[in-house]
């Protein structure tokens, strides 16, 4: 007979991995759409109003070296997204999601209850095997926030057909907290596991009509690294993220560009602090895991761009944030971590077995304080055109194979990648070690694109020949404030 210590114990671990144990935290992720990492307040930038947001940075920690891997086509959104649900790399997963076993698959395989809302950019058979319940789900890269395309998850778990509906960040947020009130007034025999997945401030730039105004233009400073053109041809410069300004870039049109990507970013705040204000006076607020992160960052005029479509660190790199039981307050770190670095993290902290055949790294070391860093180097990659590496040292290399062009700066002397010292003689030996470095990496990932083309394609283009097209999506304000007035 065992001992009555071994039996309880056993009890225990059952009920563990069951989600039967009460203090299993629940969980509450914020995604954000396009968002760079310096538009918080908490990242040092004083001309965003993100209160909310930074209070989670108060009591949690802020990873201020966050990238997404990249993408094999421009919208980024989607292999960004599939990462992070699947815990996998750009190349073992990109933006396919059917047949993978997701993040709230696993979270719901251990006893929680798993629930959505938003933007969903990948296949709608994948959110319907990924949550239990679905309110207002957006299937698609982007739309008219002001007419937003949203389903619901059906008992027969199958999203219903789209309906046109009000502003995006309103139907999500009031989503999840239709969610959390449900919860409160249910057993609250299982945690959750809730996923809030919201399209701004991707474009268009339209922000509710109360937010308009919010920020002045004038009062909007350029980026550090503002260029009304981009030095040379790396892609198709005309792809739809940088059809939404003219060129050459204007300091008033990326000043206008700011003050209402800001607004956007802002209206997310103060719905996330409504929802946190309703986990406080439902009682779950103390025994919630709170994450805030965004798919990939924005140009918004730096390098003479709009998009995301580069490996510049304005469009790789993003915010994330975990608050919560058991998280130590107030810290930030600099270590190098992917999104889909998230996957295993949550897993650890929420007690669930550890996910198998992903490629994410458990960052808890670093939370606890145990290490500094889970890896000295990480990999970038945008289509077959651009490959990029940078070093916990602050080193960075780009690779721009089709052209046999290359950027190496010093990101600690340089945040700004505005020095290129890949022609200085002086740094030789640096440049070839990380190319070094890079070929390393494209091996180890199962990167398919040639490093080393037989033939290039000029640096030289003329930006008369780019064409400013809206998209259907753009709104009579975006229309007129950034087209028709040009």
């Amino acid at each position: 007979m065992k001992p009555l210590i071994l039996i309880f114990a056993s009890i225990f671990l059952i009920g563990f991995y069951t989600g039967c144990n009460p203090k299993q935290p629940n969980v509450l992720f914020f995604f954000a759409d396009d968002q760079r990492a310096d538009a918080l307040g908490c990242s040092g930038n004083p001309y965003i109003k993100t209160p909310h947001i930074d209070k989670l940075a108060e009591t949690g920690i802020r990873f201020s070296n966050t990238y997404v891997m990249g993408g094999h086509h421009g919208a980024i959104c989607a292999p960004s997204r599939a990462m992070l649900m699947s815990g996998k790399s750009l190349f073992h997963v990109y933006d396919v999601l059917d047949g993978v076993k997701t993040m709230p698959m696993h979270f719901a395989e251990s006893g929680y209850e798993t629930f959505g809302t938003g933007k969903w950019h990948n296949e709608k058979s994948a959110f319907e095997a990924s949550f239990q319940h679905g309110e207002n789900v957006f299937l698609g890269g982007m739309s008219d926030h002001f007419q937003t395309p949203v389903r619901n998850l059906g008992e027969d778990g199958k999203l219903s057909e789209p309906e046109l509906k009000g502003f995006s960040t309103d139907l999500f947020a009031d989503a999840a907290m239709n969610f959390i009130q449900d919860y409160a007034k249910g057993s609250r025999e299982n945690p959750f596991f809730c996923y809030v997945s919201f399209t701004a401030p991707h474009d268009p730039r339209s922000p509710r009509e109360d937010h308009i105004g919010m920020y002045h233009d004038e009062t909007m400073p350029l980026p550090g690294n503002f260029m009304d053109l981009h030095p040379f041809e790396f892609d198709n410069l005309n792809i739809r993220d940088e059809t939404l300004g003219p060129w050459p870039r204007t300091p008033e049109m990326i000043k206008a560009s700011l003050a209402d990507y800001y607004a956007l970013v802002t209206h997310i705040d103060e719905r996330i602090g409504e929802i946190i204000s309703q986990l406080e006076e439902s009682g779950l607020f103390e025994n919630t895991i709170i994450v805030y992160a965004a798919d990939n960052g924005l140009a918004v005029g730096s390098h003479g761009l709009l998009g995301k479509q580069n490996l510049y660190e304005h469009s790789t790199k993003v915010p994330f944030i975990i608050s919560g039981p058991g998280i130590p307050k107030n810290k930030v770190t600099d270590a190098l971590v992917y999104l889909f670095d998230i996957y295993p993290t949550l897993a650890q902290l929420c007690g669930l077995p550890e996910p198998e055949g992903i490629d994410g790294v458990n960052l808890n070391p670093i939370i606890s304080g145990e290490k500094d860093n889970v890896r000295e180097a990480l990999y970038t990659a945008y289509r077959n055109t651009a490959r990029a590496v940078r070093t916990t040292d602050g080193w960075k290399f780009i690779s721009y194979p089709r052209r046999n062009y290359n950027q190496l700066f010093h990101l600690k002397n340089d945040p700004l990648e505005l020095n290129n010292l890949a022609e200085n003689p002086q740094y030789q030996n640096k440049l070839d070690e990380m190319k070094t470095l890079l070929e390393e990496w494209h091996q180890a990932t199962n990167d398919t694109a040639t490093l080393y083309p037989a033939t290039f394609l000029p640096l030289d283009y003329d930006y008369t020949k780019l064409k400013q097209t809206p998209d259907w999506h753009q709104p009579e304000y975006v229309l007129e404030r950034y087209f028709r007035k040009q």
